[in-house]
Protein backbone atom coordinates (compact mmCIF):
# COMPACT_ATOMS: atom_id res chain seq x y z
CA UNK A 1 0.00 0.00 0.00
CA UNK A 2 2.93 2.27 0.78
CA UNK A 3 4.28 1.66 -2.49
CA UNK A 4 0.99 2.26 -4.24
CA UNK A 5 0.92 6.00 -2.76
CA UNK A 6 4.46 6.68 -3.89
CA UNK A 7 3.52 5.29 -7.68
CA UNK A 8 0.74 7.48 -7.56
CA UNK A 9 3.04 10.09 -7.82
CA UNK A 10 5.57 8.84 -10.33
CA UNK A 11 2.78 9.26 -12.67
CA UNK A 12 2.41 12.57 -12.73
CA UNK A 13 5.48 13.88 -12.76
CA UNK A 14 6.34 11.82 -16.15
CA UNK A 15 8.70 13.10 -18.85
CA UNK A 16 10.69 15.65 -16.57
CA UNK A 17 11.26 14.57 -13.06
CA UNK A 18 14.88 13.58 -12.28
CA UNK A 19 15.40 10.16 -11.26
CA UNK A 20 16.78 11.29 -7.92
CA UNK A 21 13.91 13.23 -7.05
CA UNK A 22 11.85 10.06 -7.61
CA UNK A 23 14.17 8.09 -5.34
CA UNK A 24 14.03 11.16 -2.88
CA UNK A 25 10.38 11.64 -2.70
CA UNK A 26 9.31 7.67 -2.10
CA UNK A 27 11.79 7.73 0.67
CA UNK A 28 9.69 10.32 2.40
CA UNK A 29 6.67 9.74 1.11
CA UNK A 30 6.97 6.09 2.32
CA UNK A 31 9.20 6.81 5.30
CA UNK A 32 7.48 9.18 6.98
CA UNK A 33 4.00 10.64 5.61
CA UNK A 34 2.46 7.21 4.78
CA UNK A 35 3.11 5.73 8.07
CA UNK A 36 1.47 8.64 10.04
CA UNK A 37 -1.83 8.69 8.35
CA UNK A 38 -1.71 4.69 8.12
CA UNK A 39 -1.06 4.52 11.88
CA UNK A 40 -3.77 7.06 12.53
CA UNK A 41 -6.66 5.86 10.62
CA UNK A 42 -5.80 1.82 10.92
CA UNK A 43 -4.28 0.81 13.98
CA UNK A 44 -6.32 0.44 17.01
CA UNK A 45 -4.12 3.36 18.74
CA UNK A 46 -5.17 5.53 16.11
CA UNK A 47 -6.81 8.89 16.66
CA UNK A 48 -8.92 8.60 13.58
CA UNK A 49 -9.85 4.33 13.92
CA UNK A 50 -13.18 3.37 14.53
CA UNK A 51 -12.26 0.68 17.01
CA UNK A 52 -10.30 2.62 19.22
CA UNK A 53 -10.69 2.54 22.65
CA UNK A 54 -12.08 6.17 22.34
CA UNK A 55 -12.83 6.89 18.79
CA UNK A 56 -13.20 10.26 17.21
CA UNK A 57 -16.76 11.12 18.23
CA UNK A 58 -17.89 8.07 19.46
CA UNK A 59 -17.72 6.94 15.91
CA UNK A 60 -14.26 7.55 13.71
CA UNK A 61 -13.03 7.18 10.45
CA UNK A 62 -13.86 4.09 8.11
CA UNK A 63 -11.41 3.37 5.89
CA UNK A 64 -11.86 -0.47 4.28
CA UNK A 65 -9.06 -0.41 1.44
CA UNK A 66 -7.85 2.21 1.30
CA UNK A 67 -9.67 5.69 -0.50
CA UNK A 68 -8.05 8.26 1.68
CA UNK A 69 -5.13 6.37 3.89
CA UNK A 70 -3.66 5.07 0.29
CA UNK A 71 -5.53 7.24 -2.58
CA UNK A 72 -6.14 10.56 -1.23
CA UNK A 73 -2.40 10.75 0.12
CA UNK A 74 -0.76 9.64 -2.79
CA UNK A 75 -3.22 11.90 -5.06
CA UNK A 76 -2.25 15.06 -2.63
CA UNK A 77 1.46 14.56 -2.99
CA UNK A 78 1.09 14.54 -6.99
CA UNK A 79 -0.58 17.67 -6.84
CA UNK A 80 1.79 19.50 -4.77
CA UNK A 81 4.59 17.83 -6.82
CA UNK A 82 3.42 18.70 -10.16
CA UNK A 83 2.18 22.45 -9.06
CA UNK A 84 5.58 23.07 -7.82
CA UNK A 85 7.63 20.93 -10.95
CA UNK A 86 5.65 22.78 -14.06
CA UNK A 87 4.16 21.46 -17.00
CA UNK A 88 6.14 19.80 -19.83
CA UNK A 89 7.47 21.90 -22.07
CA UNK A 90 5.00 22.95 -25.14
CA UNK A 91 2.06 21.71 -23.10
CA UNK A 92 0.89 24.94 -22.22
CA UNK A 93 3.55 27.46 -23.01
CA UNK A 94 5.51 27.87 -26.63
CA UNK A 95 8.84 27.73 -26.11
CA UNK A 96 9.44 31.65 -25.75
CA UNK A 97 7.03 31.16 -22.69
CA UNK A 98 3.81 32.62 -24.20
CA UNK A 99 0.60 31.09 -23.09
CA UNK A 100 -1.29 28.80 -25.80
CA UNK A 101 -4.77 29.32 -26.81
CA UNK A 102 -4.95 25.28 -26.74
CA UNK A 103 -3.12 23.56 -24.50
CA UNK A 104 -0.72 20.65 -26.52
CA UNK A 105 -2.12 17.33 -26.26
CA UNK A 106 0.59 14.86 -25.26
CA UNK A 107 -0.92 11.12 -26.94
CA UNK A 108 0.23 8.01 -25.02
CA UNK A 109 2.06 6.03 -27.95
CA UNK A 110 0.20 3.27 -27.49
CA UNK A 111 -3.70 2.81 -26.35
CA UNK A 112 -3.14 -1.23 -26.52
CA UNK A 113 -0.49 -1.24 -23.71
CA UNK A 114 -2.55 1.49 -21.76
CA UNK A 115 -5.72 -0.77 -21.89
CA UNK A 116 -3.81 -3.53 -20.92
CA UNK A 117 -2.59 -1.78 -17.70
CA UNK A 118 -5.34 -0.54 -16.62
CA UNK A 119 -6.97 -4.39 -17.05
CA UNK A 120 -4.24 -5.36 -15.03
CA UNK A 121 -5.14 -2.94 -12.38
CA UNK A 122 -8.59 -3.53 -12.29
CA UNK A 123 -7.62 -7.26 -11.80
CA UNK A 124 -5.44 -6.34 -9.09
CA UNK A 125 -7.88 -4.44 -7.15
CA UNK A 126 -9.15 -7.66 -6.05
CA UNK A 127 -6.55 -8.76 -4.07
CA UNK A 128 -5.91 -4.68 -3.44
CA UNK A 129 -9.85 -4.51 -1.54
CA UNK A 130 -10.70 -8.62 -0.75
CA UNK A 131 -7.33 -8.53 0.64
CA UNK A 132 -8.03 -5.81 3.07
CA UNK A 133 -10.71 -7.83 4.42
CA UNK A 134 -7.13 -9.77 6.05
CA UNK A 135 -9.00 -13.69 6.51
CA UNK A 136 -11.57 -15.19 4.46
CA UNK A 137 -12.22 -18.01 7.36
CA UNK A 138 -13.68 -16.25 10.13
CA UNK A 139 -17.08 -15.56 11.02
CA UNK A 140 -18.71 -13.59 8.48
CA UNK A 141 -15.78 -13.34 6.60
CA UNK A 142 -17.36 -14.95 3.64
CA UNK A 143 -20.26 -12.57 3.21
CA UNK A 144 -17.93 -9.42 3.30
CA UNK A 145 -15.20 -10.97 0.58
CA UNK A 146 -17.36 -11.60 -1.75
CA UNK A 147 -19.22 -8.23 -1.13
CA UNK A 148 -16.78 -6.45 -1.56
CA UNK A 149 -15.95 -8.08 -5.07
CA UNK A 150 -18.89 -7.50 -6.50
CA UNK A 151 -18.84 -3.69 -5.28
CA UNK A 152 -15.46 -3.63 -6.41
CA UNK A 153 -16.96 -4.49 -9.73
CA UNK A 154 -19.94 -2.71 -10.13
CA UNK A 155 -18.31 0.27 -9.59
CA UNK A 156 -15.73 0.03 -11.98
CA UNK A 157 -17.84 -0.92 -14.79
CA UNK A 158 -20.53 2.22 -13.73
CA UNK A 159 -17.76 4.84 -13.47
CA UNK A 160 -16.47 3.39 -16.89
CA UNK A 161 -19.56 4.00 -18.72
CA UNK A 162 -20.37 7.59 -16.96
CA UNK A 163 -17.20 9.05 -18.08
CA UNK A 164 -17.66 7.35 -21.13
CA UNK A 165 -20.56 8.66 -21.91
CA UNK A 166 -20.26 12.20 -20.53
CA UNK A 167 -17.14 12.73 -22.64
CA UNK A 168 -19.15 11.75 -25.96
CA UNK A 169 -21.47 14.34 -24.73
CA UNK A 170 -19.27 16.90 -23.91
CA UNK A 171 -17.55 16.88 -27.24
CA UNK A 172 -20.26 16.94 -29.61
CA UNK A 173 -21.59 19.99 -27.74
CA UNK A 174 -18.42 21.52 -27.93
CA UNK A 175 -17.03 20.74 -31.71
CA UNK A 176 -20.50 18.91 -32.88
CA UNK A 177 -18.83 16.00 -33.35
CA UNK A 178 -18.46 13.44 -30.45
CA UNK A 179 -15.78 10.48 -30.10
CA UNK A 180 -15.38 7.50 -27.61
CA UNK A 181 -12.32 7.93 -25.84
CA UNK A 182 -10.78 5.12 -24.67
CA UNK A 183 -8.17 7.52 -22.01
CA UNK A 184 -11.89 8.85 -20.65
CA UNK A 185 -12.94 4.80 -20.46
CA UNK A 186 -10.34 3.50 -19.01
CA UNK A 187 -9.32 6.53 -16.22
CA UNK A 188 -12.81 7.04 -15.29
CA UNK A 189 -12.92 2.79 -14.35
CA UNK A 190 -9.87 3.50 -12.34
CA UNK A 191 -11.51 6.67 -10.77
CA UNK A 192 -14.54 4.27 -10.26
CA UNK A 193 -12.04 1.79 -8.31
CA UNK A 194 -10.69 4.35 -6.34
CA UNK A 195 -13.91 5.81 -4.93
CA UNK A 196 -15.36 2.03 -3.87
CA UNK A 197 -12.14 1.26 -2.13
CA UNK A 198 -12.70 2.75 1.52
CA UNK A 199 -16.33 1.84 0.85
CA UNK A 200 -16.62 -1.29 -0.69
CA UNK A 201 -17.33 -3.45 2.78
CA UNK A 202 -20.24 -0.94 3.83
CA UNK A 203 -22.10 -0.50 1.39
CA UNK A 204 -25.08 -2.21 -0.58
CA UNK A 205 -24.57 -3.21 -4.03
CA UNK A 206 -26.86 -0.47 -5.74
CA UNK A 207 -24.74 2.15 -3.86
CA UNK A 208 -22.13 0.81 -5.13
CA UNK A 209 -23.44 1.72 -8.87
CA UNK A 210 -24.65 5.30 -7.75
CA UNK A 211 -20.46 5.86 -6.49
CA UNK A 212 -19.16 4.59 -9.55
CA UNK A 213 -21.43 6.74 -11.71
CA UNK A 214 -20.23 9.78 -9.47
CA UNK A 215 -16.67 8.96 -9.37
CA UNK A 216 -16.42 8.95 -13.42
CA UNK A 217 -17.98 12.21 -13.74
CA UNK A 218 -15.64 13.34 -10.89
CA UNK A 219 -13.31 12.13 -13.20
CA UNK A 220 -13.68 13.79 -16.47
CA UNK A 221 -14.46 17.07 -14.83
CA UNK A 222 -11.23 17.81 -12.38
CA UNK A 223 -9.30 16.30 -15.61
CA UNK A 224 -10.25 19.54 -17.35
CA UNK A 225 -10.27 21.86 -14.66
CA UNK A 226 -6.53 21.14 -14.40
CA UNK A 227 -6.15 21.49 -17.72
CA UNK A 228 -8.13 25.05 -17.05
CA UNK A 229 -5.53 25.70 -14.39
CA UNK A 230 -2.52 24.84 -16.89
CA UNK A 231 -1.36 21.84 -14.17
CA UNK A 232 0.35 19.27 -16.10
CA UNK A 233 -0.57 16.03 -14.79
CA UNK A 234 0.71 13.75 -17.32
CA UNK A 235 -1.27 10.11 -16.32
CA UNK A 236 -4.45 11.71 -14.72
CA UNK A 237 -3.49 10.31 -11.90
CA UNK A 238 -4.84 13.65 -9.32
CA UNK A 239 -8.59 13.07 -11.03
CA UNK A 240 -8.43 9.60 -10.52
CA UNK A 241 -7.07 9.06 -6.72
CA UNK A 242 -6.97 12.68 -5.27
CA UNK A 243 -10.51 13.73 -6.46
CA UNK A 244 -12.45 10.38 -6.03
CA UNK A 245 -10.02 9.32 -2.99
CA UNK A 246 -11.69 12.43 -1.28
CA UNK A 247 -15.62 11.07 -2.89
CA UNK A 248 -14.72 7.24 -1.73
CA UNK A 249 -13.85 8.43 1.90
CA UNK A 250 -17.23 10.87 2.18
CA UNK A 251 -19.73 7.82 0.65
CA UNK A 252 -18.87 5.78 3.68
CA UNK A 253 -20.70 8.44 5.83
CA UNK A 254 -23.40 8.96 2.59
CA UNK A 255 -24.15 5.03 2.01
CA UNK A 256 -22.75 2.85 4.90
CA UNK A 257 -25.42 0.58 5.87
CA UNK A 258 -26.07 -1.04 8.96
CA UNK A 259 -26.14 -4.30 8.65
CA UNK A 260 -22.73 -4.22 6.50
CA UNK A 261 -21.10 -2.03 8.95
CA UNK A 262 -22.10 -4.26 11.91
CA UNK A 263 -20.09 -7.56 9.92
CA UNK A 264 -17.31 -5.54 9.15
CA UNK A 265 -16.91 -3.34 12.40
CA UNK A 266 -18.72 -4.64 14.67
CA UNK A 267 -20.84 -2.30 16.64
CA UNK A 268 -20.22 1.45 15.24
CA UNK A 269 -22.01 4.59 16.82
CA UNK A 270 -23.48 5.92 13.35
CA UNK A 271 -24.48 4.97 9.65
CA UNK A 272 -24.77 6.87 6.42
CA UNK A 273 -26.89 9.85 6.00
CA UNK A 274 -29.17 8.48 3.74
CA UNK A 275 -29.28 4.96 5.06
CA UNK A 276 -30.81 6.78 8.34
CA UNK A 277 -27.38 8.12 9.76
CA UNK A 278 -27.23 11.73 12.01
CA UNK A 279 -24.06 12.75 9.99
CA UNK A 280 -21.43 12.11 13.03
CA UNK A 281 -19.94 9.25 10.71
CA UNK A 282 -19.92 11.88 7.56
CA UNK A 283 -18.74 14.65 10.07
CA UNK A 284 -15.59 12.21 11.01
CA UNK A 285 -14.85 11.04 7.35
CA UNK A 286 -14.64 14.95 6.59
CA UNK A 287 -11.83 15.35 9.51
CA UNK A 288 -10.09 11.87 8.07
CA UNK A 289 -9.52 14.11 4.63
CA UNK A 290 -8.68 17.57 6.10
CA UNK A 291 -6.10 15.79 8.41
CA UNK A 292 -4.52 13.98 6.17
CA UNK A 293 -4.38 16.23 3.43
CA UNK A 294 -3.22 18.68 5.88
CA UNK A 295 -0.37 16.05 6.82
CA UNK A 296 0.65 15.78 3.58
CA UNK A 297 0.68 19.52 2.72
CA UNK A 298 2.44 20.42 5.90
CA UNK A 299 5.64 17.47 4.96
CA UNK A 300 5.54 17.16 1.60
CA UNK A 301 5.57 20.99 0.09
CA UNK A 302 8.33 21.85 2.03
CA UNK A 303 10.07 19.03 1.03
CA UNK A 304 9.72 19.51 -2.50
CA UNK A 305 10.77 22.93 -2.35
CA UNK A 306 13.67 21.87 -1.17
CA UNK A 307 14.36 19.38 -3.76
CA UNK A 308 13.87 22.33 -6.22
CA UNK A 309 15.99 24.53 -4.35
CA UNK A 310 18.87 22.15 -4.60
CA UNK A 311 18.34 21.28 -8.26
CA UNK A 312 17.24 17.46 -8.01
CA UNK A 313 13.82 18.28 -8.94
CA UNK A 314 13.35 19.25 -12.93
CA UNK A 315 15.52 17.62 -15.50
CA UNK A 316 17.53 19.42 -17.65
CA UNK A 317 15.91 20.77 -20.88
CA UNK A 318 18.04 18.71 -23.18
CA UNK A 319 17.01 15.97 -21.73
CA UNK A 320 13.26 16.71 -21.57
CA UNK A 321 13.38 16.68 -25.27
CA UNK A 322 15.98 14.02 -26.01
CA UNK A 323 13.92 11.83 -23.50
CA UNK A 324 15.05 10.96 -19.57
CA UNK A 325 15.12 7.26 -20.41
CA UNK A 326 18.16 7.92 -22.80
CA UNK A 327 19.37 9.89 -20.32
CA UNK A 328 19.08 8.42 -16.90
CA UNK A 329 18.91 4.77 -17.89
CA UNK A 330 20.72 4.03 -20.57
CA UNK A 331 17.93 2.69 -22.74
CA UNK A 332 18.94 2.48 -26.80
CA UNK A 333 17.50 4.76 -29.04
CA UNK A 334 14.51 3.45 -30.93
CA UNK A 335 15.06 2.20 -34.84
CA UNK A 336 13.37 4.80 -36.47
CA UNK A 337 15.65 7.69 -34.07
CA UNK A 338 18.65 6.06 -35.52
CA UNK A 339 17.88 5.91 -38.60
CA UNK A 340 16.87 9.71 -37.99
CA UNK A 341 20.55 10.24 -36.73
CA UNK A 342 22.06 8.57 -39.52
CA UNK A 343 20.47 10.75 -42.66
CA UNK A 344 20.67 13.84 -40.41
CA UNK A 345 25.16 13.09 -40.34
CA UNK A 346 25.01 11.59 -43.48
CA UNK A 347 26.59 13.72 -46.56
CA UNK A 348 24.66 15.96 -48.52
CA UNK A 349 24.49 14.97 -52.18
CA UNK A 350 27.00 17.61 -53.35
CA UNK A 351 29.48 17.39 -49.86
CA UNK A 352 29.76 13.77 -51.59
CA UNK A 353 30.58 14.68 -54.57
CA UNK A 354 33.57 17.24 -53.10
CA UNK A 355 35.06 14.93 -51.11
CA UNK A 356 35.46 12.24 -53.77
CA UNK A 357 37.28 14.58 -56.07
CA UNK A 358 39.31 15.64 -53.61
CA UNK A 359 40.38 12.05 -52.74
CA UNK A 360 40.57 11.07 -56.44
CA UNK A 361 43.47 14.21 -56.70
Amino acid sequence: FAASAATIVAGTLAERCQMAAYLCYSLALTGFVYPVVAHSVWSPQGFLNAKAVNPLWGVGVIDFAGSSVVHLTGGSTALIATYLLGPRRGRFYDHRGTPLETPKEFPGHSFALQMLGAFILWFGWYGFNCGSAISITGPYQDQIVSLVAVNTTLAAASACVASLVANYIHEERKTGEGSFSLTAAMNGTLGGLVSITGACGVVEPWAAVVIGFVAGLLYLATSKLLVRMRIDDAVDAVPVHMSNGIWGTLVVGLFAAPNRLRLAYGEVGDVGVFMGGNGTLLGCQAVGIIFIMGWVACFMFPFFCLLNYMGWFRAEPVDEVEGLDSRYHQTPKSRDRALEETDTNMFHPSEYGKENHRLRH
